[in-house]
């Protein structure tokens, strides 16, 4: 039975916040896949990508998925790349159901311009990376995704209702 929620989705689609907010609200325990892979690298996300490149990070990302995947009645935050390694997708559907929250560029510019955070976004022409990220991307969030929301003009509990009207 699918009893997990995994969201997924870009760099400052509201993931952390939805996922929180709908945990609390379904009485569900939150994880967090980056927050797993910062406690198991001793790290932060950024010191991984700069000490061990982003190939590592992925490892570690393949890692923590398949531990949280095996877990049960939880809501799942996922890191804005997690599809790009198929395997991540199919253990997570396993008992999960997916919901990819998305944004116009012009929302994530506007979400993500004060964090020094995002190591892929820590470049001179941010509009340019995020277009180019979303335009690889996109193909493997919208083939994960079970349910899509659109959260530019929407509050986090609009997104939460929208998310338990379609569990219904």
């Amino acid at each position: 039975m699918k009893n997990n929620l995994v969201i997924i989705g870009f760099m400052a689609t509201g993931k952390t916040s939805v996922a929180q907010a709908l945990a609390s609200k379904l009485g569900k325990e939150y994880v967090s896949t980056d927050d797993l892979i910062v406690k198991k690298a001793n790290k932060y996300i950024p010191k991984i990508f700069e000490d061990d490149g982003e190939i590592k990070f992925r490892e570690l990302e393949i890692e923590i998925v398949k531990t949280v995947s095996e877990m049960d009645d939880i809501v799942v935050d996922c890191g804005g790349g997690v599809v790009l390694n198929w395997i991540n997708v199919v253990r997570l559907k396993e008992k999960g159901i997916i919901v990819l929250l998305t944004a116009s560029v012009e929302r994530i510019l506007e979400r993500s311009s004060s964090s020094t955070e995002r190591p892929l976004l820590n470049v001179q022409n941010t509009r340019e990376k995020i277009v180019a990220l979303l335009k690889f991307r996109e193909p493997f969030y919208e083939k994960a995704a079970d349910v899509i929301i659109d959260t530019n003009n929407l509050s986090i509990d609009n997104i939460v209702a929208q998310i338990l009207d379609f569990l219904k």
